[in-house]
């Protein structure tokens, strides 16, 4: 559930700000967030690389995402995940089940594009961004470390395009010594979704396990 709720975090990056944080910095992410709020649907691709706390390498997992407002679709290898503002679904495609919950706003806060994007603003200091080539683009890098040390994070450093303004990379290292990098191409913000998108429908898939726990 980490690397999922880890996955959802580089898709979008709500209000405290610091006196330490970097002008620079969060005008930057200002922008990738305003050029996700006025786009009608985002799809994206992702690799997600995995270190334990040893230095060992998990095996990387890819996947795409679709999202729309606060609604989303993950297709990773193991697992899909639905969001229709309402309610979720998480297909477990080894054992062909389907869990089905109705998150509450707390929970939501932890895996909504929307929230999570807003991530920067929210107990966060920014440090002044540097230019930096990753997987080949032009980058602003910028590291956000965390005011309180109760936060899951020790630190976020994401990657954002010199032209596009959007995430190239995000690195998480997480309060148990952990790190996650994950990489992103195909970021693009001209689709169109129908609402039917972010809705798991059974038809779709016969034969598999409904476990509703609403």
């Amino acid at each position: 559930m980490r690397t999922i709720t880890s996955i959802l975090l580089i898709l979008f990056f709500s209000g405290y700000t610091s006196a330490q944080n970097s002008t620079d910095a969060r005008a930057l992410l200002d922008k990738a967030y305003a050029n996700y709020e006025v786009s009608n649907g985002i799809k994206l691709s992702f690799k997600s690389t995995m270190t334990d706390k040893d230095g060992a390498d998990y095996a990387p997992q890819s996947g795409g995402a679709y999202i729309k407002g606060d609604k989303f679709k993950l297709e990773m290898e193991a697992m899909d995940i639905w969001f229709d503002g309402k309610t979720q679904w998480v297909w477990m495609k080894d054992v062909d089940e389907v869990n089905i919950s109705a998150p509450t706003a707390s929970e939501i806060a932890t895996i909504s594009p929307l929230a999570l994007l807003g991530i920067y603003k929210n107990g966060f200091i920014l440090k002044a961004p540097a230019s930096k080539t990753i997987n080949g683009r032009g980058t602003y890098l910028i590291d956000m470390v965390p005011v309180s040390q109760s936060k899951d994070f020790k630190s976020i450093t994401a990657a954002l395009d010199k032209e596009s303004g959007n995430i190239v990379q995000v690195i998480l290292m997480m309060a148990d010594g952990t790190k996650n990098r994950i990489d992103i191409s195909g970021y693009n913000t001209n689709h169109q979704f129908n609402d039917a998108t972010f809705r798991f429908e059974e038809k779709d898939h016969p034969g598999v396990e409904i476990v509703d726990l609403r």
